[in-house]
């Protein structure tokens, strides 16, 4: 076990706070009522409307996994990389509901890919963070008593 550097907890906290926004954006989205989408534009109206259940679902699972491994990761937990991986698949899954939104891009415009281009390169990121802390015996078996 090599020591835990300095920059491991604030890290991991940044990433904690990170999926945290995440875990409130989905459910700021799963709050939306009729009255909420009658005042979006007739673009963003439609690409609401095209959302599939399996792509909101994957969204639940790529925000709450990113959550609880990026908490793992403060805890020192090994969860966290399973977590994380959890949350990279749903990550995937939902950027693959966007992209069979027919006429996406001119509904959209860059935006939306530019956004899920950063969370997916967080998302990899906290992937491999989690994998250095495992090689190095940063993360304990035990979640209640890290070593």
């Amino acid at each position: 076990m090599t020591p835990i550097p300095k920059w491991y907890r604030p890290v991991a906290l940044l990433a904690l706070l990170w999926n945290l926004l995440g875990c409130f954006a989905f459910l700021s989205d799963m709050l939306v009522t009729a009255e909420d989408i009658s005042r979006m534009s007739p673009a963003q109206q439609t690409l609401f409307a095209s959302r599939t259940g399996w792509a909101v679902s994957a969204t639940a699972i790529a925000v709450c996994g990113g959550a609880a491994g990026s908490f793992a990761l403060l805890r020192r937990s090994h969860w966290a990389l399973p977590l994380l991986l959890a949350s990279l698949a749903g990550l995937a899954v939902q950027d693959a509901g966007l992209l069979l939104v027919p006429d996406v891009w001119s509904l959209a415009g860059p935006v939306p890919f530019l956004l899920q281009g950063l969370v997916l390169a967080i998302a990899v990121l906290l992937i491999l963070l989690a994998r250095k802390a495992a090689s190095r015996g940063w993360l304990s078996r035990n979640p209640l008593t890290p070593e």
